[in-house]
């Protein structure tokens, strides 16, 4: 096994471990990644070592603190170069269609308000910093989901229990990528639509969605095409912005 598949199957591990809200055993991840018990142990011991993963209880395998210190870091890293481009885009989108624009980011499974800009009207689409939806529902989680890894893809809907749910939700991703936008009318609250483009930095995959949400009742198609026009504008500004500074950054450290 060369350096490279080598890395793959730790990694494998560890999306394994991400997936389940507690532990497994090393039989449950050996079947999981599809290897052998006696390699899985040997790559345990390895990220065991380094803080990766931990043992809890009897051949319980969890992931481990030193993780989440590379989460926290990136995190930090990733939207210390996010927020700062992104507040005055969506300032300027806010009050370019009067409606509150939201970022989202994923983490694991579920998409999370990292920035919201609410608009100044007396009725308006109102979210928290921190406010968890699943990626699945709703225009920002779906713009998300649409153009992930087909590996986050696949779990994504391995995890919804009805097929025709499934079948509906691989229709509707195809849609939002050949549309480069995402619309949901009622999904996750009855009387709030919300229109979402991606976001790259033009070298790898989606890294957030900037959304515009509003009031239902004052839906309607001029309103919609002048929102989606408009989101789909700053999404590409922001991609734009982003894929600058990550060309900067890889060329001061090359």
């Amino acid at each position: 096994m060369n350096g490279t598949q080598t890395l793959s199957r730790a990694l494998d591990i560890l999306f394994a471990l991400s997936e389940v809200n507690g532990t497994l055993t090393v039989s449950e991840i050996a079947q999981k990644v599809s290897i052998p018990e006696s390699t899985t142990y040997r790559f345990l011991q390895t990220l065991e070592q380094n803080g990766i993963i931990e043992r809890r209880g009897k051949n319980q395998i969890g992931m481990g603190l030193r993780i989440l210190d590379l989460a926290r870091s990136l995190n930090m890293q990733f939207q210390r170069d996010l927020l700062p481009l992104a507040l005055p885009i969506m300032e300027e989108l806010t009050e370019a269609v009067q409606e509150t624009s939201v970022l989202f980011v994923r983490t694991g499974n579920n998409a999370v308000c990292i920035q919201n800009v609410k608009s100044h009207g007396l009725i308006q689409f109102s979210i928290d910093n921190g406010r968890i939806l699943p990626l699945h529902l709703g225009a920002s989680g779906k713009c998300i989901l649409a153009f992930e890894s087909s590996k986050v893809s696949e779990r994504i809907l391995q995890s919804i229990g009805y097929e025709k749910e499934r079948v509906t939700l691989e229709k509707e991703l195809e849609i939002i990528r050949s549309r480069n936008y995402c619309i949901t009318k009622g999904e996750v609250d009855p009387d709030v639509f919300a229109i979402a483009a991606p976001i790259t930095d033009g070298h790898g995959p989606v890294i957030a969605s900037l959304s515009v949400a509003g009031p239902s009742f004052r839906c309607n198609h001029e309103h919609d095409k002048a929102i989606i026009d408009a989101v789909s504008r700053a999404a590409e500004e922001l991609s734009r912005r982003m894929g600058s500074v990550i060309k900067n950054n890889s060329d001061k450290n090359g």
